[in-house]
């Protein structure tokens, strides 16, 4: 053996040689190399091939299964065993190049690495097929010798076969749309004219010929990019641009592997040279605002300065496109770039050209989920994305629920999937049959071989018809599922939680009798249920105002008449949970800042990437009730902002949001003008004379909030509901209530209980107070009778399977308890002597 490979090299050869006597191949491939470097245990190449390969005996394996065993006929002597096969020749050769250009004096074992995998080489499929990623293991091989990987050595073309390619670097990192184009990869885009327009004049200009698409996310800026590529592949542009390649340029990969100072430089050196070489290249950057800081670290030059002054010269062309906030950001700070810029401004399309838009590309959806997509589902599509995702650009979230919808009325019916499913197993049946005979073959077993061909064979014929009905199927345009308007609704509501189905029977029956519901958990209230239950049917029915919350309402009157009790039950009635209430209480939001906590902190101020208190509740629930808890304590600042509010539907967060409130209620509750009424003494409240008494306290409230609250306010708000005093008999009903809950609350300790009218009547009479409403009952139920059945439940004098009545008797209570054995006991109850009232 010549003397030009280090001791450690020599091993492996020798160890090659062995591998090739024991499979008893004639020569020695590239296989038994790779066996050979994995047994030399000192060298470069065993350390880095450890890394990736679980043993020696899984690598043999895989061998003996890809190439199986010579003749016997073809065995000779070890002696013999001095020949290379010709690649393997080829890989010596490579081996030897690559130590010169390394200053190497001697060929080592990670030259013949290197030379192995940068080849298209049998040992190189191995390694692919143990999912050991070649390239990553070649740059171990260089990181290991603490040399930089060369560039160009990535897209090394095969031996024999050198690239044609005069632009290397830019092909590894960037993509061809052009050429995808011709290929018919891209979808169509359908409209943007005038934004093709002004992309083609300023690609024209003879300098400065750089647009910049700037425009908010989802509007279709890389779209119209797209386009521009399938009007090139058409040949439909000006003469000058008739022979031009349109190059996605990934950011991501131009910055891959470059660890050390100077790669980076190097590899955008190369770009820029390849593209001024070639005079045709124009090169597309999505996200263009990646390029400042890219590949900067460590006192580097970034991409964008290395690109200022080709794009001066004008000797390299490029498309950007970025978001309104990220130019502002990154490329309006940097004068010196953004004078190299044209910038086209794109804007959200209307619903109409978003129709349109949909329906051309809808034939590769539609075969894509094999569903229909008729046109009045493609409105829907539009409509409610446009009314519903506020936060979101059209085309992009019509687009969005589209597709998803498609995918899930696919989803609901894998049934009508047989012929698709079908024709994946059949593909990979072939696949699994063709490495069989190929194991036939090398082993020559050709009867075997031939029977594997045979199923294979029918197996294409059965592939083929089924091919040949789905294009039937696609020529026809006929598919076995429709995509819905209800579909559209239904995805809608899932992603929002916004009722927007068409109403059931249902939901007709539920809105129907939604006043009884109310009226059941609020007593007394009827002017201010029936003015909340209106305003949702008006939004149910879609006949309420589009640009504002579904409705805005103020509940003013005493302390305890039940004003945010309707506000919870409303909740809980409409939205199946009091969780939906968002509840302010706005005696926080008594100071001058505090209207900057409601939306959010201004940049530079604590707590700005928090966002705002409302506004953040409102973007995670936009379906919603709205709650601001006595009003009139607020900062007048905070009235300035639901101005906005109540009015346009929607506000502006610290960050620049737009929050939609046009699926919210929004109630404000307020004791204006209450306390006047205490202090005065007004007579007549709960007494025959209610109505009179009613209607003067209103005008005392009223004059009360127009003395509090500005008109422009006032005159946003859809209604201004004065709650009633509450009298005696709407007391009782309460008290009903109360009870109820308790009655329920013991039945879960396996007890009844029962309240006689008597103790209903007594409670009622001794809880009443005009002035404070409902909650001294609520406070006498838990003090005369929560508290004594407590007492029997702890000390044990009532068991499971116990009846117990609640009464009273000459203004005094009672619990008779009738035991599981058939004996009864009565407990008296002490009067509760303390005043409730604070009149």
């Amino acid at each position: 053996m010549k003397d030009i490979y280090t001791e450690k090299a020599k091993t492996a050869i020798g160890f090659a040689k062995e591998e090739a006597e024991y499979f008893r191949h004639p020569a020695i491939g590239s296989e038994h190399m790779l066996l050979g470097l994995y047994r030399e245990s000192e060298g470069v190449a065993h350390a880095v091939l450890s890394d990736y390969l679980p043993s020696y005996e899984s690598l043999r394996e895989e061998i003996e299964f890809v190439t199986g065993y010579g003749t016997s006929d073809s065995a000779k002597s070890q002696e013999d065993y001095v020949q290379f096969s010709p690649r393997m020749q080829d890989v010596l050769n490579q081996a030897k190049d690559l130590a010169k250009s390394m200053q190497a004096s001697l060929i080592g074992t990670e030259h013949l690495l290197l030379a192995l995998i940068n080849e298209e080489t049998l040992a190189n499929r191995l390694l692919k097929n143990l999912d050991i990623d070649v390239n990553r293991l070649r740059s171990d091989v260089y990181q290991m010798l603490g040399q930089k990987e060369p560039v160009r050595n990535r897209t090394k073309k095969p031996l024999g076969k050198q690239s044609k390619s005069k632009t290397p670097t830019l092909d590894s990192i960037a993509k061809d749309l052009t050429q995808a184009a011709k290929d018919g990869k891209l979808d169509p885009v359908i409209g943007r004219q005038q934004e093709m327009r002004r992309l083609m004049q300023v690609l024209s200009r003879r300098t400065k010929n750089n647009p910049v698409l700037v425009g908010e996310p989802g509007v279709g800026k890389t779209a119209i990019v797209e386009a521009l590529a399938i009007q090139m592949s058409q040949q439909q542009v000006p003469e000058n641009m008739l022979d031009k390649r349109l190059m996605v340029l990934d950011i991501g990969s131009l910055v891959a592997g470059t660890k050390y100072r100077g790669e980076f430089e190097d590899r955008m050196k190369h770009l820029i040279e390849e593209i001024e070489d070639q005079g045709n290249i124009i090169l597309f950057i999505d996200e263009i605002h990646t390029i400042i800081g890219a590949g900067g670290a460590e006192g580097a030059i970034d991409a964008s300065n290395l690109l200022k002054p080709a794009l001066s010269r004008g000797q390299v062309q490029l498309i950007g496109a970025t978001t309104l906030n990220e130019y502002q950001k990154y490329i309006e700070k940097d004068a010196a770039l953004e004078r190299r810029f044209a910038k086209i401004l794109v804007e959200e399309p209307t619903l109409e050209e978003t129709e349109e838009i949909l329906k051309g590309i809808r034939p590769a959806y539609e075969k894509h989920h094999q569903v229909a997509i008729p046109d009045e589902s493609i409105t829907t599509c539009v409509r409610l994305s446009s009314r519903y995702l506020s936060d979101r650009f059209l085309p992009d979230k019509a687009i969005d629920v589209m597709d998803e919808a498609a995918a899930t009325k696919r989803l609901d019916n894998p049934v009508a999937n047989s012929g698709r499913r079908k024709k994946f197993q059949i593909e990979q049946e072939l696949k699994r049959l063709n490495q069989e005979k190929e194991y036939h073959v090398r082993n020559q077993a050709f009867q075997k071989a031939a029977a594997v061909h045979a199923q294979q064979a029918n197996l294409v014929r059965e592939l083929s018809r089924l091919e040949t009905d789905e294009g039937d199927q696609d020529n026809q345009d006929s598919y076995d599922l429709s995509l819905t308007s209800q579909d559209v609704q239904n995805l809608i509501h899932s992603w929002t939680g916004i009722p927007v189905q068409e109403l059931s029977q249902s939901d007709n029956e539920r809105l129907i009798h939604l006043e009884d519901r109310l009226h059941d958990r609020v007593k007394g209230q009827d002017e201010a249920v029936n003015a909340v239950a209106r305003a949702i049917k008006r939004s149910r029915s879609g006949l309420g105002q589009r640009n504002r919350p579904i409705g805005s309402f103020m509940f003013l009157g005493p302390t305890g008449v039940g004003k945010t009790e309707l506000a919870k039950t409303f909740a809980e009635t409409l939205f199946g949970s009091e969780e939906a209430l968002i509840r302010l209480d706005m005696s926080e939001y008594m100071e001058k800042y505090s209207s900057s906590r409601m939306i959010g902190s201004a940049p530079g101020y604590v707590g700005y990437e928090e966002g705002g208190q409302l506004t953040e509740k409102i973007r995670q629930h936009p379906y919603s009730i709205v709650l601001f808890d006595e009003i009139e304590k607020a900062h007048p600042d905070v009235f300035d902002l639901l101005l906005q509010v109540l009015d346009d539907g929607y506000i502006t967060d610290s960050k620049g949001r737009m929050v939609d409130f046009r699926n919210t209620v929004v109630i404000m509750t307020s004791n204006i003008g209450a306390t006047e009424l205490r202090d005065e003494k007004l007579v007549g409240f709960g007494q025959d004379n209610q109505q009179k008494d009613y209607q003067s306290m209103k005008k005392r409230i009223m004059e009360a909030l127009k003395k509090t609250f500005r008109p422009e306010f006032l005159n946003r708000v859809d209604e201004v509901i004065v709650f009633h005093a509450l009298s005696q008999d709407n007391l009782k009903d309460i008290v009903r209530k109360f009870t109820d809950q308790i009655s329920q609350q013991v039945e879960e300790q396996g007890l009844t209980l029962r309240f006689t009218n008597g103790a209903i009547k007594q409670l009622a009479k001794d809880g009443y107070d005009p002035e404070m409403g409902a909650r001294p009952v609520r406070r006498l139920i838990q003090r005369q009778i929560e508290d004594a059945l407590s007492d029997l439940l702890i000390e044990g004098k009532v068991q499971a399977g116990d009846s117990l009545q609640v009464g009273s008797r000459q203004g005094t209570f009672y619990i008779r308890t009738k035991h599981g054995d058939g004996s009864e006991s009565q407990a008296d109850l002490e009067k509760v002597e303390e005043s409730l009232s604070l009149g």
